[in-house]
C-alpha cells in the first residue's frame, strides 16, 4: 500500500530543518547503503552521528507522533531514526530494494523493515527531477510531493529517485516495523480504522460503532506480534 500522510510539518518546523540542513555536516550517501544499493546510489547524506541529525530526527519523530494517519496505516513498533538526504547537480538513485533489516547505530537493536518512508522537505517547484519512482504490480508510481508532506511504500518494493537537474531536493526517510508484519492485514486495519473515523464524523454515537471497535481491536490483538 503507498499512502500519502499530507501536512507532517508544517511551515515553522520547515523553516527549522531548513536551518539546522544548512549548517548539517554532509557526507556521500553510500556510508548507509548495501552493496547493490551502492552501485547506483548517488547522493549526500547528513552525517549520522552529528548534533543537526539527532535534533533534526527528533523533531520528526515528534512530528509522526502527532499523525493519526501515520500511525493508523504503519501501526508502528519501532521507528528508525530518521536520515537526511540531498541530490542536486544530476545526483540520482537508480533501482533498488531496501535491506530487510536495519540495526540501529550505537545499539544492539535491529529491526524488520516493513515500511519505507520519504518525507520532502523542498518546495517540488524549487527542482526538476527527484521524484520517487514506486515500482509494484500495478506499474510504476513517481511521487513529487510538497514540502512537509509524507509518502508511505512497502519497503519490499522496487524503488528509484531520478536524476535532480535544476536545484536540489532535500528529504528525509526511515524505516519502520509495523506491530502487523503481514502488509494484507495492516491494509484491512487501516481501511476499517478510516471507516470508523468516517463514521464517528458523519453519525456520532451509532450503535455499530462499538461493535465495529471491537472488531478492529480484536483483529489488532490476533494479528498484532
Amino acid at each position: 500500500m503507498m499512502l500519502h500522510v499530507p501536512e507532517v510539518l508544517d511551515a515553522a518546523a520547515l523553516e527549522r530543518v531548513q536551518r539546522l540542513l544548512a549548517r548539517a555536516p554532509w557526507l556521500d550517501g553510500r556510508v548507509t547503503a548495501g552493496h547493490q544499493s551502492a552501485q547506483v546510489k548517488r547522493n549526500l547524506q547528513v552525517r549520522e552521528d552529528s548534533p543537526e541529525a539527532r535534533e533534526l530526527g527528533d523533531l520528526v519523530l515528534a512530528a509522526l507522533e502527532r499523525s493519526p494517519l501515520f500511525i493508523s496505516a504503519v501501526l508502528p513498533r519501532q521507528v528508525f531514526p530518521p536520515l537526511f538526504n540531498r541530490y542536486e547537480g544530476g545526483m540520482g538513485f537508480g533501482s533498488h530494494v531496501d535491506n530487510a533489516m536495519r540495526g540501529i547505530p550505537g545499539t544492539p537493536v535491529r529491526l524488520r523493515t516493513d515500511v519505507s518512508a520519504t518525507l520532502f522537505l523542498s518546495d517540488p517547484a524549487s527542482y526538476d527531477g527527484g521524484e520517487l519512482v514506486v515500482e509494484d504490480t500495478y506499474g510504476s508510481h513517481a511521487v513529487k510531493l510538497p514540502a512537509g508532506d509524507l509518502i508511505l511504500y512497502p519497503a519490499s518494493s522496487l524503488h528509484h529517485v531520478t536524476p535532480v537537474t535544476r536545484g536540489t531536493r532535500l528529504a528525509s526517510f526511515f524505516w519502520t516495523q509495523s506491530l502487523v508484519k503481514d502488509a494484507a492485514q495492516r491494509a484491512i486495519l487501516f481501511d476499517l480504522d478510516m471507516s470508523l473515523v468516517d463514521l464517528r464524523r458523519d453519525v456520532p454515537g451509532h450503535p455499530s460503532l462499538l461493535s465495529l471497535t471491537a472488531v478492529y481491536q480484536n483483529l489488532l490483538r490476533q494479528w498484532a506480534d
